[in-house]
């Protein structure tokens, strides 16, 4: 039976003691905000379904009331976190920046990301890193390796403790507590049912496994690394060290992993053949960590609660602002900013001290923030609103609703193109067609001769080897016209896309025949649609790929 859709109380206030639904635990603080809490059980839901939900199974799932789901994704679309595709809800790469700002403000990936990606370039094996995650794990990096059996595990991916490679390294720190909570959460859930990266149990766990786990526990305390002997599923192995942190006494800040299959190594010859170079990858990712000072603090997002504000009037009751402002708390955080006191948090977002402490509360009571005295930090579970699902994002699946926002708004077919490795051509790698008699009859996958087309010659003009006067041009004006060259009554105008460093990766464009617009047309009407709409494109894409790697095609 789905659960009763819950009454919607004043914006802000927090829920009450016999209040149904999944925000109605008595041990919610007075001062949480009800609307974030809502808002983030609506982020997850749509992660733990890979993404996607139609706005009927948010309701469901939820079990909040569809008028509060309605506003709820309303105000999550207009901060760009998810779009609509008829009633379907999607979220969208721009939430992965709640992702990169704990990625960010950890600093681990970004230093230590090079280290593992060399060690799978050495070993022709993935590598990953993991942080702890109360008793479980979660993925911070991974290195994989493309083969007809290759790992599936996707970045803030979360692991039962239990089952894997590096859950008994960090459970050598667990305290009493700790391994309370484990126990518990195990009777709770003997099938691992609530860890949906991982096959379920098809039998509960036992005393035996309690038994087991401590026993890998003081192994991994005595031999300083552990194994994953098919405990995720046959034939997958792992094997674990530690990369403790400087200055800490030891205190474990990631755990590196080599994973692999039982048709390429036995955990046995993992242990033997492969822990030596681990070792020694971990020792360079310590010494990484020793000898790069602390990051200057950059500028965080800046005009945060004017730009709430101002949305608030444009959408009227749609808008939830204590649910925007709460989100525009976590992106504060970040490079040169893991800890901020409550002070700082409001002065950076430019919120009433009040409402960011509220806010902080929420995050506190949901598990996303930890407070150590007067300081706030970010913890791994941010990375459980959208970045698994996320994390595997392609460009083609980034740039696929902006050329249909960009087709709805001028009335032509466009397209998104790479260059082929041979750099001789190009190929459609996203399309979307408009509803004309006459139109251009190209699919995805279709490949030209890069010099002859308008998405050619903007990739061309990035090479080295661009100075050719057409290209050169093609360079400075930042765009392609090409007029009845590839085929007669055939115009097609381009622009670049560009990756985080600046370099053209992809090209975007709109072809139509020559009746319909001229050249003067294109380069008046057409051009600062393209270029709004690259701009858009490139925005998602360096979001996302700020600590993942996204495919061009």
């Amino acid at each position: 039976m789905p659960a009763k859709p819950m009454p919607e109380p004043p914006e802000g206030s927090a829920p009450s003691a016999d209040e149904n639904g999944p925000t109605a635990e008595k041990d919610v603080p007075e001062e949480a905000v009800t609307p974030l809490i809502r808002g983030i059980a609506v982020l997850r839901e749509l992660t733990e379904a890979g993404g996607t939900l139609s706005l009927s199974g948010l309701e469901r799932a939820t079990g909040l009331a569809r008028s509060t789901v309605d506003r709820i994704t309303a105000t999550l679309a207009r901060m760009g976190y998810v779009r609509f595709d008829g009633r379907d809800v999607h979220l969208s790469p721009r939430l992965m920046e709640l992702g990169n700002a704990y990625m960010s403000a950890l600093r681990l990936p970004a230093l230590l990301a090079p280290h593992a990606d060399a060690l799978a370039d050495e070993l022709d094996e993935s590598v990953s890193l993991a942080v702890a995650d109360l008793d479980g794990i979660r993925f911070i990096h991974q290195a994989t390796r493309r083969r007809a059996m290759s790992l599936s595990f996707r970045i803030g991916d979360l692991l039962p403790a239990e089952r894997t490679a590096p859950g008994p390294l960090f459970a050598t720190e667990w305290t009493a507590t700790d391994w309370r909570r484990w126990r518990n959460r195990k009777a709770a859930d003997p099938r691992d049912l609530s860890f949906t990266a991982v096959p379920p149990r098809r039998y509960g766990a036992d005393a035996r496994d309690d038994e087991t786990f401590a026993r890998r526990t003081q192994e991994a305390s005595a031999n300083g690394w552990s194994l994953d002997d098919q405990l995720i599923e046959p034939g997958l192995v792992a094997i674990s060290v530690p990369v403790r942190a400087p200055g800490t006494d030891g205190r474990i800040a990631c755990v590196a992993s080599v994973v692999s299959h039982t048709s390429r190594h036995t955990a046995r010859h993992l242990r033997t053949t492969l822990l030596p170079r681990l070792r020694s990858a971990v020792g360079a990712m310590e010494q990484e960590l020793q000898n790069t000072p602390p990051p200057e603090p950059g500028p965080p997002p800046s005009d945060l609660a004017r730009w709430t504000g101002a949305s608030k009037q444009q959408l009227g009751r749609e808008f939830i602002e204590s649910l925007a402002r709460g989100l525009t708390v976590l992106t504060v955080f970040g490079e040169g900013r893991p800890e901020l006191t409550l002070t700082e948090v409001a002065r950076a977002t430019g919120l009433a001290r009040a409402t960011a402490r509220r806010a902080l509360i929420t995050y506190e009571h949901l598990g996303l923030v930890a407070s150590t005295g007067r300081t706030f930090t970010l913890t791994p579970r941010v990375l459980s609103l959208g970045f698994p699902p996320l994390s595997r994002t392609s460009l083609p699946e980034i740039a696929q609703p902006h050329l249909a926002d960009l087709t709805s708004r001028i009335h032509e077919s466009t397209s998104l193109a790479v260059l082929s490795d041979s750099g001789e051509e190009i190929q459609y790698t996203a399309r979307v067609t408009t509803a004309r008699v006459m139109s251009v009859n190209i699919t995805v996958g279709t490949r030209l001769p890069a010099y002859a087309t308008a998405l050619g010659r903007v990739l061309l003009a990035d090479a080295p080897a661009g100075d050719e006067g057409t290209l050169a041009s093609v360079r400075s004006q930042g765009y392609a016209l090409v007029d009845e060259e590839l085929e007669e009554g055939l115009r097609s105008l381009a622009v670049p896309i560009r990756d985080r460093s600046g370099r053209v990766v992809a090209a975007l464009n709109t072809a139509m025949h020559a009746s319909r617009h001229t050249p003067r047309e294109c380069v008046t009407d057409l051009l600062p649609e393209l270029t709004t709409t690259a701009t858009r494109i490139q925005t998602d894409l360096h979001t996302a790929s700020r600590f993942t790697r996204v495919p061009l095609s």
